[in-house]
């Protein structure tokens, strides 16, 4: 299929393109240090693949798009065939049931977007000279790839607002969501970051770190060359544990931490809690040019205020001792508010094949929006950090 000249083509595998081609729409920033983030990089996607992480018999089945301009790749995005909605932290479920109910075929659906990743990015991998063409090309050409292969609908989660913007322009249905996200305000020092905090926050965020300090070892944070293998055994049952709580299967294999070590362990900061010379607890974090992304957590032991120490507190003091000035927590938790983490908006496009249906969740999302704009304007008022007095004029 050609969209002025752009020739779009779908690829099963990562393995089938350059690195660096894909790289060069994925992370073009990427030429002058870090990815602005990791999860759309070649090597991120790739270990997914290669790992069994996605793939036959997961329900993420890859139908990577590629934009090419006289030969040239200009665009590229991670789409993937779904056949159920586990692993995207944008919830269509109620979606699937009710046209289900109504006699549809909700899956297969595609899904452009990093698997098992609640981050947000850019889905749209453009070439910066190229950017409009090239989104437009993407974005029609995944909407002609739906409806060809008479799939119910598309959906592109955790795309930028940029994107979100541009998509809503071609006609695609925006939806609004919600994280809760640590920015730094100029932050030296965590306890810079404590000053800024409401006296009773404050206090709590210290008697947690006391509660959390008396589990009697001590936390590395190793990143890069720091990691080994044995670090990830050990991280691995962590993993399993949550996992099969929160999942009932780990989304992850254990491949893909071997992977990790190969490939990614210049991407990522993994926080362990040693005690009595073995591990008990761990946190998993990507890092990005300014972002701290936090992703997996796991323990083999309770000890109280572990989790917000490991997942929270030294993510934040990580962040600002290395001159980033986000950390993402993952998705949902109204907790994050107490300990810094503000609500912040989150952006998806829909595309629905079937126009009764279309027209039922464009309402939906009108109402849902609203809803979310007002309950992030709640929250960020009942945040934990000092109010600052307004001046009224005489």
């Amino acid at each position: 299929m050609t969209q002025t000249q752009v020739e779009i083509s779908v690829i099963p595998s990562l393995s089938h393109v350059d690195a660096a081609d894909w790289d060069a729409c994925a992370c073009p920033e990427a030429a002058d240090g870090r990815p602005i983030d990791p999860f759309t990089t070649h090597r991120f996607l790739l270990a997914l693949e290669q790992s069994g992480s996605v793939g036959a018999g997961t329900g993420w089945q890859p139908q990577y798009l590629l934009a090419r301009q006289n030969g040239s790749l200009i665009g590229a995005a991670p789409l993937y065939a779904k056949n159920h909605s586990q692993g995207e932290y944008i919830f269509d479920h109620n979606w699937a049931q009710a046209y289900e109910r109504a006699g549809g075929d909700y899956y297969p659906k595609l899904q452009m977007a990093v698997p098992h990743t609640p981050a947000t990015g850019r889905r749209l991998l453009v070439k910066p000279a190229h950017a409009a063409l090239a989104q437009s090309a993407l974005v029609q050409g995944a909407v002609q790839l739906a409806a060809q292969n008479h799939v119910s609908s598309l959906h592109i989660t955790f795309c930028t607002e940029e994107e979100a913007e541009a998509g809503t322009q071609m006609g695609l249905m925006p939806r609004l969501s919600q994280q809760f996200h640590w920015v730094s305000n100029g932050y030296n020092s965590f306890d810079d970051f404590l000053a800024s905090l409401s006296a009773r926050k404050r206090k709590n965020i210290r008697r947690e770190r006391a509660q959390a300090a008396e589990f009697g070892g001590t936390i590395h944070a190793l990143t890069g060359d720091q990691i080994q293998p044995e670090h990830w055994d050990a991280f691995w049952t962590f993993y399993q544990d949550t996992g099969a709580r929160k999942w009932g299967t780990p989304y992850l294999t254990r491949a893909f931490f071997d992977a990790a070590q190969e490939s990614l362990r210049d991407d990522m900061l993994l926080l362990l809690a040693e005690r009595d010379g073995h591990y008990i607890a761990g946190a998993l974090n990507f890092i990005g040019r300014d972002t701290l992304y936090g992703r997996y957590w796991g323990c083999i032991e309770d000890h109280p205020c572990l989790h917000f120490e490991l997942c929270y507190y030294q993510a934040i003091d990580w962040a600002i001792r290395h001159g980033i000035t986000r950390v993402e927590a993952g998705a949902q938790g109204a907790h994050k508010l107490a300990r810094g983490y503000l609500p912040i908006a989150t952006h998806s496009l829909h595309w629905i094949a079937d126009d009764a249906f279309r027209d039922a969740v464009q309402q939906f999302l009108h109402a849902e929006s609203a809803a979310v704009d007002e309950d992030i304007e709640v929250l960020t008022d009942y945040g934990p950090f000092k109010k600052t007095a307004s001046t009224v004029d005489p």
